[in-house]
């Protein structure tokens, strides 16, 4: 059974109901599909303590607040990931309480899943065979999984350079892959290859993006949920949320709008978007207090942050909404300070992040040197994706390891006693 009261174009404002089984507004006019649910409803079956009782069984141990009904679902069981009390971290950069939200527990060690878990079996009730994605590797490796549990023909444009251990995911869940090289400034040409293929071939689109696609973007809203929980139901003061398409930070301000809807928190934590400095089109629009009309995309991204490279914040509108009536704000940081992030992430709690995945960690340094966010704080850190994925970048960033006879001489040539 489905809570949805109605479903709403985010930009023309027309109305769709369930039964329509609506991907895109028809308008054409990049208006993400909203879903309203029917709050009183769900109320009278969800709560702390129902909430509580359910095991950690992916997205659908919330299923009143999803879109799509529990019977199409893959059985992958993504989310149930841990909040942990970084403590070495948080000493480390001078905070009280600090927490790590670790999305690399998720099956294909990213929190894309909990996206494309939606997504995917929205494909699956419409009985579509062929599912396409633009993805900078993490939303597209994460759709092969799925959508090979459900035994869909998925296809995946990426970008020229993506990384060799998301190609490999790619191709071990069988996705049939395609590089496309950006040939135009402002334009990623893996969402026009993606489009193409929906108006021609008339393939289901699945990018973490949601004007392409409206139930992927109900999933992520599960971190929220899980996060205030894991919590005992006490909002932090701040999350720092890793940015590209502003997908992602959509779906956790959808995610608190539900629970304070439902009388589950009383208050919103500040949502901070953290983007690389080589692509950053949501950031100068908070920070120069522009509208979503007015942002303008990256004319050519560039950073080690590569899932993070999305030119333009296709869920701007929301992202912005999110940053400013929780009264947030955002940040950019350095290649140099996202290194350093993946590096002290895992010396000082284990957690091996890849750098789209750390750059929280560089920003709540930054933030606290500059004074934005207080050693006081509760602060809650996403780490979205893990470092398996570009382990040829991290490597990088280490000298090449030694090969040395087996004797304890050789080996003190090289550490220290």
């Amino acid at each position: 059974m489905l809570f949805i009261e109605s479903i709403r174009c985010s930009k023309c404002g027309r109305e769709y109901s369930i039964d329509d089984n609506p991907i895109m507004c028809i308008n054409r006019d990049l208006g993400r599909l909203d879903f309203f649910y029917d709050y009183g409803r769900v109320g009278r079956v969800l709560d702390r303590d129902e909430i509580s009782r359910r095991p950690m069984s992916g997205v659908w141990r919330y299923a009143e607040l999803m879109p799509v009904e529990a019977k199409y679902a893959p059985r992958l069981v993504e989310g149930g990931t841990p909040v942990i009390h970084a403590k070495n971290l948080g000493g480390e950069l001078g905070f009280r309480s600090l927490y790590l939200k670790d999305e690399t527990r998720n099956p294909t060690a990213s929190f894309k899943d909990r996206a494309m878990a939606l997504g995917v079996a929205k494909a699956f009730e419409m009985q579509k065979n062929d599912v396409v994605i633009a993805s900078s590797g993490n939303a597209a490796s994460s759709l092969a999984a799925y959508a090979a549990s459900l035994g869909l023909r998925c296809t995946a444009f990426v970008p020229e350079n993506v990384s060799e251990g998301k190609t490999a995911q790619l191709l071990l869940f069988g996705a049939r892959v395609i590089r496309v090289r950006q040939v135009e400034e402002g334009k990623d040409p893996t969402v026009e290859m993606m489009m193409e293929t929906v108006e021609e071939l008339g393939w289901y689109p699945c990018p973490s993006f949601g004007p392409f696609n409206p139930y992927q973007v109900e999933g992520p809203k599960t971190i929220t949920y899980e996060t205030i929980e894991q919590l005992n139901w006490k909002p932090p003061d701040v999350i720092l949320v890793p940015t590209g398409s502003g997908c992602l930070l959509t779906g956790l301000w959808k995610g608190l709008q539900d629970l304070k809807q439902l009388g589950i928190i009383d208050s919103y934590p500040k949502l901070v978007p953290v983007q690389p400095e080589g692509n950053k089109p949501l950031i100068r629009a908070i920070r120069e207090n522009k509208r979503f009309e007015e942002i303008e995309p990256e004319k050519w991204p560039h950073s080690i942050a590569s899932g993070l490279l999305d030119p333009y914040p296709w869920d701007g509108d929301a992202a912005l909404e999110a940053v400013r009536r929780t009264n947030g704000t955002g940040i950019a940081v350095s290649d140099d300070e996202i290194t350093e992030a993946v590096k002290l992430l895992a010396r000082k709690e284990g957690i091996f992040a890849e750098p789209s995945g750390a750059v929280g960690v560089a920003a709540a340094a930054k933030m606290k040197e500059e004074g934005i966010i207080d050693a006081s704080d509760d602060v809650v850190i996403l780490v979205t994706g893990s470092g398996l994925k570009e382990s040829e970048k991290i490597t990088k960033l280490y000298q090449k390891t030694p090969v040395i006879e087996p004797t304890v001489d050789q080996l003190m040539k090289y550490i220290k006693p």
